[in-house]
């Protein structure tokens, strides 16, 4: 999110004072030890996330990915299909705070045109985390995407705290409206749903960031959804809000975990600290795993960045705070762009067809507050409309030219 990034640097100005006051802040259980961090297990919901570079969790993620595949298979060959796999759709949706309403708007407007296909996989970050379920479940909950992007505002988000926070907290603001936001959408009735689409072969993945391991994870939800303990649902819910918990900005979301028996917590916050936006691993090679099954296939990736990909000029006061704000948004803005390089790269080692989605340059609706309500509803209403009359996906990141053969 835009603005927040001054928060960032005025808690890292901030963090000396503690050492000189005597404040209680927040409580925690041991983080997880380094030399255990690959032990780590959710009790009785075993399965579900893989811990960026992890070989084991790389190969877990392989054989779901097989797994899924061999699913999805079944499921065809009883509806009557016979023949190679149909082509697969990847979905990859980014963070961007309220600009999550351009990725809501250009998906209902795709479901308009007429041509918007059932994603074999749909990924989240942050916002993306958020819209990702009902983005996974289809046209469906077209309503209930545009419902949550185009109607609420910054208090269905946030509560702020008062400036002692930084001292004495773990967060500016306190995110617990938007917790009650997600309770309000994601039920039994819309884990059932994702987990029925698990049966066919399909997954849905959001990413988290580890603060103690820094270190990305990404949880399959549709696994978590077949999961009848209510446990499930609660911890769905509690990921998505994980997903999105800005460092500093919001408070971030401690996972009970164990090691041969002995309790410990994560300390999970915003995905988008480790990456921006994902479809899967580099170390997944798609081309040399379909080769090995015999399940080759054409893919396609749609990644939608809800962010505008051009600098963003402003003046910049003579002043620390103000220096070091700009330097940090900086930082951001290029790591998201950086991560469209990667799965830009990664698609063309895979044979996988690249597609790019991002807000335009053109688009300057002023932007009063964060959640600010009308501006979404423009937001989302520009991605709506070029969307329903064909969006125009770019075949490469920004900047780079991509030769065309002869």
């Amino acid at each position: 999110m835009r603005h927040f990034s001054s928060i960032w640097i005025t808690l890292v100005s901030l963090a000396a004072l503690l050492l000189l006051q005597g404040c209680a802040t927040p409580t925690r259980q041991p983080a997880v030890p380094e030399n255990l961090q690959n032990q780590a297990r959710i009790p009785g919901l075993e399965g579900i996330r893989y811990r960026v570079g992890s070989p084991d969790d790389l190969a877990a993620m392989a054989r779901d990915g097989l797994e899924s595949v061999q699913r999805e298979q079944a499921f065809l060959a009883s509806n009557g299909h016979r023949g190679p796999l149909p082509p697969a759709a990847f979905l990859a949706i980014s963070g961007g705070g309220d600009n999550g309403a351009y990725g809501a708007g250009l998906l209902n407007g795709w479901t308009a045109a007429g041509d918007r296909p059932t994603f074999k996989v749909v990924t989240g970050v942050s916002t993306g985390a958020l819209s990702a379920p009902f983005a996974f479940l289809g046209p469906k909950y077209d309503a209930t995407l545009k419902e949550v992007y185009t109607t609420i505002s910054a208090k269905d988000i946030v509560e702020p705290r008062g400036i002692l926070a930084a001292l004495t907290d773990d967060a500016m603001a306190d995110n617990r409206p938007l917790r009650n936001l997600i309770k309000k959408y994601v039920n039994r009735e819309l884990l059932d749903a994702i987990a029925a689409e698990y049966a066919k072969g399909r997954l849905l993945l959001v990413g988290t960031a580890d603060l103690d391991a820094r270190r990305g994870v990404i949880w399959n939800l549709t696994k978590l959804a077949t999961y009848p303990d209510s446990r499930a649902l609660e911890l769905f819910q509690t990921l998505l809000v994980a997903s999105a918990a800005i460092p500093g900005a919001f408070p971030p979301v401690l996972i009970d975990v164990e090691v041969n028996g002995q309790p410990y917590q994560e300390m999970h916050v915003d995905g988008g600290a480790m990456a921006q936006v994902f479809v899967y691993p580099p170390s997944l090679d798609l081309k040399a795993m379909g080769r090995k099954t015999g399940n080759q296939r054409e893919r396609r990736v749609y990644v939608i960045r809800n962010s505008r990909l051009d600098p963003d000029w402003a003046q910049v006061e003579r002043q620390a705070m103000s220096i070091a704000g700009r330097a940090v948004s900086s930082l951001i803005h290029t790591q998201g762009i950086g991560d469209l390089y990667k799965i830009y790269l990664t698609t063309q080692r895979d044979g996988v067809d690249f597609n790019l989605a991002y807000i335009p340059a053109s688009f300057n609706a002023p932007h009063r507050e964060e959640f600010d309500t009308e501006y979404m509803r423009q937001l989302y209403a520009l991605g709506y409309d070029l969307a329903a009359k064909g969006y125009p996906w770019q075949k490469a990141p920004p900047g780079l030219i991509v030769a065309k053969s002869q």
